[in-house]
């Protein structure tokens, strides 16, 4: 992502949600309003030491002069989180990306169910907020380790439609599949959550013939970047053709061939650099994309994702 596509933000304030995470909000700089955001969308924040990471936004799209992001001070931070709560500060600033939303709500279904794990009830808690603001039928099921490291819990389950599960209060993990039983077929389910959980739920709505299913992954799952062989890239409208040698990713090939390819987190999960794919099978090992997206071929995250033949068209 270029600088200058980057917006100005002010830490306009850092507030403890529950242990372990901190939210923090942001206004622009000069002042002003932010670009409009969906539910589900999140930003990329590019801290001062370098680091670039995705965090969803958590208030409702209706503040416009303000973005809040939930941080959870991952145990395994490689750098990101850690930042953010051993040395970001208020009144700091620094830049953000405009929002993008791999996490779409559908407003017009007739009854939604939410479903969060941990620090996944970023997005979700924005999502519950828009559907109950436009008086739509919707639930949320918010679960945690334990109530003390739940955000926002005291404000959301005090609302109608939300229920949660504390593993240390009940004694073993959530049910997924007890829940899901019994729920419209037509409703749209959403899940936001570590990897074990998302994949869990995708599992268990599929045995259900549960088909509106959406996730949202924080991290990729854990595999090989880059490839063994070479491919051929193809670029439709740049009227190139590029091999991609062993050991090297897509992107990089791309960049050092000169082309001008939107990217940020170079991990797979913020969207930045998905590309439409003419022809060819793409190797799919981003966090982004549903299933039913990476069995169609048609888009891929180039930071990460390959070829399974000799050949791709991609339209750039």
């Amino acid at each position: 992502m270029t600088s200058s596509s980057l917006l100005s933000v002010r830490v306009q304030a850092m507030r403890f949600e529950a242990q372990g995470i901190v939210s923090v909000e942001l206004r622009p700089a000069g002042g002003g309003d932010l670009p409009a955001f969906e539910a589900g969308s999140h930003i990329d924040l590019h801290l001062a030491n370098g680091i670039v990471r995705s965090y969803s936004l958590s208030n409702s799209p209706d503040e416009c002069h303000r973005y809040v992001v939930g941080v959870l001070n991952d145990r395994k931070s490689r750098g990101g989180s850690r930042y953010v709560h051993e040395q970001l500060r208020v009144g700091a600033m620094i830049s953000i990306s405009a929002p993008r939303n791999n996490f779409a709500l559908d407003e017009s279904a007739a009854h939604s169910v939410l479903i969060a794990g941990g620090i996944g009830i970023t997005p979700i808690s924005c999502m519950f907020g828009r559907l109950r603001a436009l008086d739509k039928s919707a639930e949320l099921f918010y679960c945690a380790r334990s109530r003390s490291e739940a955000a926002f819990a005291d404000r959301l389950l005090q609302q109608a439609g939300a229920s949660a599960h504390f593993d240390d209060e009940r004694g073993a993990p959530p049910d997924l599949r007890s829940y899901l039983a019994g729920k419209p077929k037509d409703a749209h389910f959403y899940c936001c959550g570590p990897t074990p959980m998302l994949n869990a739920f995708e599992s268990i709505c599929e045995e259900l013939g549960l088909l509106n299913v959406h996730i949202e992954r924080f991290a990729a799952e854990k595999v090989e970047a880059v490839q063994s062989g070479s491919y051929v890239a193809e670029l439709a409208r740049s009227k190139q053709s590029i091999t991609v040698p062993a050991g090297k990713s897509l992107l990089d090939a791309l960049l050092d061939a000169g082309i001008a390819v939107d990217h940020s987190c170079r991990e797979g999960v913020c969207g930045a650099c998905e590309t439409k794919v003419l022809e060819g099978e793409p190797e799919h090992r981003d966090g982004v994309l549903s299933k039913s997206e990476r069995a169609s071929g048609k888009t891929m995250m180039v930071c990460v994702s390959g070829c399974k033949g000799a050949r791709l068209v991609l339209d750039v």
